[in-house]
């Protein structure tokens, strides 16, 4: 006698990592590596499967290098960017009662240029939402500059930065976690994998947090010189052509400066010193480069806001880009007339030798800085708010063999001596009579070129 035949077992629903997907990151690596160009389905997607994890770690980390090693096409880079993008959510400024402009620089050592800029052109009718990030290494970030300041709070809810926007027309703030979540994954990747330097990668990372911010122009910072990301000007020029043509190609107005980072901007590195300096600039006073470079990139982020015909200059004469700063502060609880930190010790360096001092290296003050406390090894870090280097001199300045040329600052003196190492060869002072060297660009030279 026949047997009834059995019923089917069951198969358990597929879980995420077992959906059938539209490509496999084998085929994708595969493809890059190669030389070919990826197409738009499979951009979309392994950005997508590498956030929610369908991509592994080190599948991407070959990808990354194989787009190091062999580029990427203007599409392919504003695609990437795109993915990126939508990874999370975008932010919306239309609502508000005047235009939106803003300012992103690739760092370098003294930069403290956001903290006068930003009142300076909310100051002429431009509302400035700059989100900003934490300082790594021998570059200083603007938050840990902001947090100098007694009261002063970097986390913003959405709907707060809105009202602070419409109220006070200026905003520093960190970004949430919801733009382009993408990118902060991928970063920490490039980090340890030793693809940091992919500029289709760092114009990705950039732009897309950018474009999702929702300002309606931005002004880019690209720093050239010893000091900077990008040491020289060929390099340069192609990470800014590439984010000018990735804004373009998002609808943003987008224009890029070359700057001069061989030197220090300024004469303060550090945070606390940094924030003394930009209150100085916005008083009226300043180190000339520091004043220059402010009302270029704020001439810049008027005209492509629609606001051209206003000059900076006379918001920065009459003391109303003062209030505004005055209110920014005031708005995310800082106190803007509280003493800022001072450091426990400091330590003189002096010239050595009498004549002209020719060169004084933004990598070598940077070091020291970061050395002295002002910096962080690592995300998460604790940093020194009084930490830094104070500088008496410029390039082209005559100087004494017993002329302070910088004054180191720290709450731990045991620093001293690394900091010393790293300032070790860090300047030169020539006979009398010697011009600086191009490598010590002065004050007026402070920005190189324009893209865009």
């Amino acid at each position: 006698m026949s047997q009834p035949a059995s019923a089917p077992a069951q198969k358990p629903a597929p879980t995420s990592a077992q959906k059938t997907e539209p490509h496999d990151a084998v085929e994708v690596i595969a493809a890059k590596r190669d030389r070919h160009a990826l197409t738009d389905s499979q951009i979309d997607w392994v950005v997508d499967a590498f956030t929610r994890g369908a991509v592994a770690d080190e599948q991407m980390s070959a990808l990354a290098m194989a787009i190091l090693l062999n580029g990427m096409d203007r599409r392919e880079i504003s695609r990437w960017t795109s993915a990126m993008i939508a990874s999370g959510e975008r932010l919306d400024f239309s609502g508000l009662s005047r235009p939106t402009a803003d300012k992103h620089s690739t760092g370098g050592v003294g930069d403290k240029i956001t903290l006068p800029l930003a009142p300076l052109v909310a100051a002429c009718g431009v509302a400035v939402p700059q989100l900003s990030g934490r300082g790594l290494g021998h570059t200083g970030g603007t938050l840990d500059k902001l947090e100098a300041i007694p009261g002063w709070r970097a986390a913003l809810s959405n709907d707060e930065m809105l009202a602070q926007l419409e109220d006070v027309g200026a905003v520093v703030c960190a970004a949430g976690s919801g733009l382009a979540p993408a990118d902060k994954k991928l970063y920490a990747l490039r980090d340890v994998t030793g693809t940091v330097e992919a500029i289709p990668l760092i114009a990705s990372s950039i732009m897309s947090k950018k474009i999702a911010e929702g300002t309606g122009a931005l002004v880019l910072d690209v720093k050239v010189g010893t000091g900077a990301f990008m040491k020289n000007r060929d390099d340069a020029e192609e990470l800014a052509r590439t984010m000018v043509d990735l804004g373009t190609d998002a609808g943003v107005r987008t224009v890029a400066l070359l700057t001069d980072m061989s030197t220090p901007l300024g004469l303060t590195a550090g945070n606390a010193l940094e924030v003394r300096e930009s209150v100085e600039v916005l008083a009226g006073g300043g180190p000339r480069d520091v004043v220059d470079l402010t009302l270029a990139l704020a001439r810049e982020m008027l005209a492509a806001a629609g606001r051209g015909d206003v000059d900076p200059a006379d918001a920065l004469a009459d003391g109303r880009a003062m209030d505004v700063w005055r209110r920014m502060i005031a708005a995310q609880g800082g106190d803007p007339a509280a003493a800022l930190p001072v450091a426990k010790h400091a330590h003189e360096v002096r010239a050595g030798a009498d004549g002209v001092l020719t060169r004084f290296d933004a990598m070598a003050v940077g070091l020291a800085a970061w050395r002295l406390g002002a910096g962080r090894a690592r995300a998460g870090e604790s940093v020194q708010a009084g930490a830094g280097v104070e500088l008496r001199a410029k390039p082209g300045d005559v100087v004494r063999s017993s002329d302070v040329l910088a004054v180191l600052h720290t709450d731990t003196p045991e620093r001293f001596d690394r900091a010393l190492a790293a300032l070790d060869g860090g300047w030169d002072v020539s006979p009398a009579g010697t011009a600086a060297s191009p490598a010590g660009v002065g004050a007026v030279d402070v920005v190189l070129g324009r893209i865009g």
